[in-house]
């Protein structure tokens, strides 16, 4: 007959000091390790437009990027030439018998930092201790089109990506319901969309387009935002049957431009509520329609975009760019510069 089991017939594993530090050491490993497996896995799953933190402390949280294409002479602008206008008249130093022309407008010193401003921007020179001015840009091709995308990617040679894709990418935004990279009126020549594009960056990082150069911008909109023959409610399930085929070939597939899609079609969807409300100028008082020019026919234009970019900005759209046309002057110069800068002598 068998003994009765007891637990004093088994010999428990015993457990040294050392055998139990090694075992809770690799315990904390793998306690660090899933922290760090969360961590990655709530990025991955955070959506590509969400604010980052930056790694210095900012004294700017949004751009406005006024572009005034063309190119207006710098000697008449903010580029001070006193000898050239003390020599005016003066054979050139070219074979061709043409004469020195100093600038027929007289420069200033403004502020305490006694900036030289042209007396064609009376109002830009009340803030002349508020600027920075950089006199040393210059271009590889010194030609319309490849001196533009060169302004707004770095290269005239390459397909980069553009100022505002990369302030996007770097940054993220701070309003889920609009874009993160407005251009408002920009040219479909001078390199047209490359100006905005986001090159090899996500397609979830270009610019969204507003109207067009010398269109009416009151009448400007944003494409496809809205769908005319279904509610909210509808569209909502319509567009979840599309999102879950986009995720299925993104999955096949791992091209990041339907990835960018994806974005997209999210962000159309809630722009629908938000965008008019920013884009509705009827509720601004009178006095700040006149401070942008507003109603003024040389600046009417022109002003509503810098007004509508200035919502945008306060609604949280990190980079805002107003495109402006008219700054080439080839003849006629006093006549014609002076009627562009027309539009800056609003009252600020």
């Amino acid at each position: 007959m068998n003994a009765p089991f007891t637990c004093c017939d088994v010999t428990p594993n015993a457990l040294t000091r050392r055998d139990l530090l090694k075992t809770v050491s690799a315990g904390f490993g793998w306690l660090a390790f899933q922290g760090l497996a969360a961590e990655v896995a709530a990025a991955e799953s955070q959506s590509p437009l969400a604010p980052k933190a930056p790694h210095f402390a900012p004294r700017a949280k949004r751009v406005i990027f006024l572009a005034m294409q063309g190119g207006p002479a710098h000697m008449d602008t903010f580029d001070y030439k006193p000898k050239l206008t003390a020599d005016h008249g003066k054979p050139g130093p070219s074979r061709g018998g043409l004469s020195l022309y100093g600038s027929p407008f007289a420069f200033n010193q403004h502020g305490q930092s006694g900036l030289q401003i042209s007396e064609l921007f009376p109002q830009v020179a009340k803030h002349a201790d508020k600027l920075c001015l950089l006199r040393g840009m210059n271009t590889d091709i010194p030609n319309h089109p490849q001196a533009f995308v060169q302004l707004h990617t770095g290269s005239a040679q390459f397909v980069r990506p553009s100022m505002g894709a990369w302030m996007l990418y770097g940054l993220g935004t701070q309003n889920e319901n609009l874009p993160g990279f407005i251009t408002i009126a920009p040219p479909l020549a001078l390199g047209g969309a490359q100006n905005y594009g986001s090159a090899f960056l996500p397609a979830v990082y270009q610019g969204t387009r507003l109207g067009a150069q010398r269109a009416d911008i009151a009448r400007a909109s944003m494409d496809n935002l809205r769908n005319a023959d279904l509610p909210a409610s509808l569209q909502r399930q319509q567009l979840d049957l599309v999102q879950s085929m986009n995720r299925d070939f993104l999955a096949s597939t791992g091209n990041p431009e339907v990835e960018g899609v994806i974005e997209s079609f999210e962000l159309a969807f809630r722009m629908q509520s938000e965008v008019p409300k920013v884009m509705d100028l009827s509720k601004e008082s009178p006095a700040t329609l006149k401070q942008y020019g507003i109603g003024d026919g040389v600046s009417d234009g022109f002003g509503k975009q810098c007004l509508m970019a200035r919502r945008f900005a306060e609604a949280g759209v990190r980079y805002i760019e107003v495109c402006h046309a008219g700054w080439d002057q080839h003849q006629n110069l006093k006549t014609a510069i002076s009627r562009s800068a027309a539009c800056s002598r609003t009252r600020w």
